[in-house]
C-alpha cells in the first residue's frame, strides 16, 4: 500500500551506496565484484545514482562516460575530516578541494539538476577501522575539538556553497559524532546555511538513538539520505560483547529496507517528516554486509520495491 508522500521522482532521486557491493572500510571484505557489474546491477534494480567507491575509474571522463551510459549519477564523493587532531586542517582542506575538482570534471557539461554533494564524517580519534571495542573507545569531543570542529566544518561548506554544492554530515559509528546528543551539538555550533545534516538511520539506530526523533528535530537541515536498516540479534552483540565495527558488520548488524530481518520500522514516517519539510535531494539505500555471504543484487532489489510500494514510484 502506498504511504502518503510528496516526495516527487523530479526532486527526490533514489541511489544505491556501493558499499552494497563491496566494502571500502574493510577492503578484504570482497567477493570480487568489479565497478562495472555493481553500476550494472545497481541500473538493473532502477536506481538513478550511486556514491563513489574505491572500485572507481578515477579519470572523471572514464566515469562520466561509464555512468552516462546506464543513466547514474553520482549522489555523493566521501571526505574524512581530521578537524578535531593535530596539523590536520590543511590536509582535509585540501581533500575537500581534490574531491570538489574531480566532480566538477565528472559532471563537466551535465545539464541535470542531479548533483551530487559533498559527504564527509570527522574521523579524529575514530576507532571505527581498529580492532577494538566500538562504543568503550568511540572519541568524546572536548569543547576546544567541538569549536575546531564546527568552524572547520563552516570552512569547508562555504567552499561546497561556493561550488553550488551541499555539505552533509554523515554521523558515524566509531566517531565522536554517532549519537543525538552528538548531533545535535553538531547543528546547533554549525550555520545552517552551509552545514547540512545526512541522515543515516541505522547508524543512529545501532548507537541507539531514534532516528526518528533525529529527524523531527533536524528535518529542516536534513538533505541527504541514507536509509539502512538493522539486525537486532547482531546489535545486541555488538554492545554485549564489546565487539569492534568489522566484527559487528561481518556479523550482519546492517541490512536494507525492505529485509523483513530489518529492526527499524519508521522508515514511512521519516519519510513523512522529511517529505513535509520540504525534502529534496539524494535519498540513497545502503546495507555494508559482506557480499561474501549475500547477494547484493537481491538486496538492492529488495530495497528498490519497498520504495517503490512505499511512495509509488
Amino acid at each position: 500500500m502506498t504511504h502518503k508522500l510528496r516526495l516527487s521522482p523530479d526532486t527526490s532521486w533514489l541511489g544505491a551506496c556501493c558499499t552494497l557491493w563491496w566494502n571500502d572500510d574493510f577492503l578484504l571484505m570482497d567477493a570480487g565484484i568489479s565497478f562495472e557489474q555493481a553500476i550494472d546491477e545497481m541500473a538493473l534494480a532502477g536506481f538513478r545514482g550511486c556514491s563513489v567507491g574505491h572500485k572507481y575509474p578515477t579519470d572523471p571522463g572514464i566515469l562520466q562516460a561509464a555512468l552516462k551510459l546506464r543513466d547514474l549519477r553520482v549522489s555523493e564523493p566521501w571526505v574524512s575530516t581530521y578537524f578535531t587532531i593535530a596539523e590536520m586542517k590543511q590536509q582535509t582542506l585540501d581533500t575537500v578541494r581534490q574531491q570538489l575538482d574531480f566532480m566538477d570534471a565528472v559532471e563537466a557539461g551535465w545539464s541535470d539538476p542531479r548533483r551530487a554533494d559533498l559527504v564527509v564524517a570527522e574521523f579524529g580519534q575514530a576507532v571505527n577501522p581498529l580492532p577494538v571495542a566500538l562504543f568503550a573507545n568511540a572519541p568524546r569531543f572536548d569543547d576546544e575539538q567541538w569549536n575546531r570542529l564546527c568552524d572547520g566544518l563552516d570552512e569547508i561548506g562555504l567552499m561546497a556553497h561556493e561550488r553550488g554544492r551541499k555539505l552533509c554530515y554523515h554521523p558515524h559509528l566509531g566517531t565522536g559524532v554517532m549519537t543525538g546528543d552528538a548531533v545535535d551539538r553538531l547543528m546547533a555550533g554549525t550555520d545552517p546555511a552551509l552545514v547540512h545534516l545526512l541522515l543515516d538511520t541505522a547508524h543512529l539506530a545501532v548507537a541507539r538513538t531514534d532516528p526518528l526523533a533525529v529527524t523531527q528535530r533536524h528535518a529542516a537541515r536534513i538533505k541527504h539520505l541514507h536509509l539502512k536498516n538493522m539486525r537486532a540479534g547482531p546489535v545486541d552483540a555488538l554492545h554485549a560483547q564489546n565487539q569492534s565495527f568489522q566484527q559487528g558488520v561481518e556479523n550482519g548488524i546492517f541490512t536494507v529496507p525492505g529485509d523483513p530481518e530489518g529492526a527499524i520500522e519508521v522508515f514511512p514516517e521519516i519519510i513523512d517528516t522529511l517529505a513535509e519539510a520540504g525534502f529534496a535531494g539524494w535519498i540513497m539505500v545502503e546495507a555494508e554486509q559482506d557480499p561474501r555471504h549475500t547477494v547484493p543484487l537481491h538486496y538492492a532489489k529488495m530495497a528498490r520495491e519497498y520504495f517503490r510500494t512505499l511512495v509509488g514510484w
